[in-house]
């Protein structure tokens, strides 16, 4: 007949064989003269992608999807524009490979004014490799702010710490719906140049510090949706970092958590967001009776979009060891102590529920902006153990609002970083709101990475600035398991 397939080793495949078991890898399908090879499932790129902006010094992380294929097997091929014989803008006909075959580039003082072009050939890990792509910058490389707040900080942080240490950071990175506001600009934060509060920019810098800190888990608060999928969780993937998100109840912002594959494997997720939780799980119900007697404070919370993200890692090299990781933002407002009360409160019985019941004694690490200081309620509840109903952020917005509840929980607790001067400074409060908090029972601090100094937080007056991404800092220390 003049269509026939043949087996890898030449033998003619009968008609009545199945289509499944006919179609082998190496079979070749005759059709008249023609010839053809069978490849099931070839590696194939389905998206491949470059940041809109590109700065000198700053790592370039394009976006890989493919099917068969996984970035890390892919081949990569970087090039740059060839810079005209007389000077002037390269004209982006003729490219010159430059020397970097890695994943993730970072382009040199001398790139500024080039386009960057990719070629990405998809991989399997098994030696076949589908056709390649190319993709080509938007715009030309720009140059970059020079020093940056975290430089002094990543000479702490050059190596990932030992499989016996854990490197945690926990960073509030200002989401950009909150940052593009004509509010953000004109009163929050009127000392930071527009551009600098440009979401494609401040990418740029929190990238090239959030690798550059060669942790093992980092919770981050305020991260856009479109800034997980599309720049932070390919580029920390680049190195060796799996990211979890979390979306708070009708907003376009949430949690993200990303831990080292090498050192940690993810058995189970656990989020929640409050309010729901508070309604709807039996293990609230007595808190939800109680609130119910202050209808104010009760729709307060309610209203409140704020989420709670508990993953319970496994260390891959010592399966013993598991850890308990909770993430959250709780409410903002300054006069809103009560419910952030509330909030802490589900939050340490959700906890609990994970770290006592579902996996017995595991030790917990509790990262977030909890809007928070350390003389508030909620850090002495945290902290301590327990609130008494008689504690004056019960009526932080007044006596209306007064919502008096004696609490407790069963964790010792301690803040790993201590209590910074600040770990949010902007034009018109600073204050310290960021905490890492660990089970002291289990776990213990081996070093915490210092603040950036007064001196640099304050070298563009406030922040966010040209040299620092966010409006908060990153918290950053190395634990180890006693």
């Amino acid at each position: 007949p003049a269509v026939r397939l043949f087996s890898r080793d030449g033998a003619a495949v009968a008609e009545e064989v199945p289509n499944a078991a006919a179609w082998q890898d190496g079979a070749v399908l005759h059709i008249g003269d023609a010839r053809y090879r069978v490849e099931r499932n070839p590696p194939a790129l389905t998206e491949l992608r470059l940041p809109r902006s590109l700065l000198a010094g700053f790592p370039v992380c394009p976006k890989v999807s493919a099917e068969f294929a996984a970035p890390q097997h892919c081949l990569f091929r970087w090039f740059r524009e060839q810079r005209p014989a007389g000077g002037g803008d390269a004209a982006g006909e003729a490219w010159v490979e430059t020397a970097a075959a890695e994943r993730v580039f970072t382009p040199s003082n001398a790139l500024v004014g080039l386009r960057l072009k990719l070629r990405c050939t998809p991989g399997d890990g098994e030696q076949r490799y589908g056709p390649a792509r190319e993709v080509e910058s938007s715009g030309p490389v720009e140059a970059g702010p020079g020093a940056c707040t975290f430089d002094a900080r990543h000479l702490y942080t050059k190596k990932v710490c030992g499989h016996g240490s854990v490197r945690a950071v926990s960073y509030n990175i200002l989401a950009d719906t909150y940052a593009q506001t004509e509010f953000s600009r004109t009163v929050l934060y009127p000392y930071c140049a527009p551009y600098a509060l440009e979401i494609d920019y401040r990418q740029n810098l929190l990238k090239k510090e959030l690798a550059g800190y060669s942790a093992d888990l980092i919770c981050l608060q305020e991260v856009d949706k479109s800034v997980f999928v599309d720049s932070l969780a390919p580029a920390l993937d680049a190195f060796g970092l799996e990211g979890l998100f979390r979306i708070k109840e009708k907003q376009h912002e949430g949690l993200a958590t990303f831990y080292r594959r090498n050192k940690f494997s993810l058995l189970s997720q656990h989020d929640i967001a409050f309010s729901e939780a508070l309604l709807s799980e039996p293990l609230h119900k007595e808190l939800c009776e109680q609130l119910a007697k202050y209808p104010l404070v009760q729709e307060k919370v309610l209203q409140r979009s704020s989420v709670l993200q508990v993953s319970v890692l496994q260390s891959t090299t010592d399966p013993s060891r598991k850890l308990c990781v909770a993430n959250t933002h709780l409410y903002w407002h300054p006069k809103g102590g009560n419910i952030r009360l509330i909030q802490i409160a589900v939050a340490m019985s959700h906890i609990k529920h994970v770290a006592c019941d579902l996996y017995p004694n595991i030790p917990v690490i509790f990262c977030g902006d909890f809007n928070s200081t350390p003389s508030s309620g909620t850090y002495r509840f945290i902290s301590s153990g327990g609130i008494a109903e008689d504690h004056e952020d019960w009526v932080s917005n007044g006596e209306e609002e007064r919502c008096s509840m004696s609490l407790s929980h069963p964790f010792k607790l301690l803040s790993a970083c201590g209590e910074p001067a600040y770990t949010n400074y902007v034009g018109g409060f600073h204050g310290c709101l960021d905490y890492i908090f660990i089970d002291k029972n289990a776990l213990e601090v081996e070093q915490v990475i210092p603040l950036p100094s007064h001196e640099d937080i304050t070298t563009h007056q406030a922040l966010p600035s040209v040299s620092h991404p966010s409006d908060h800092i990153a918290l950053i220390c190395d634990l180890k398991w006693k």
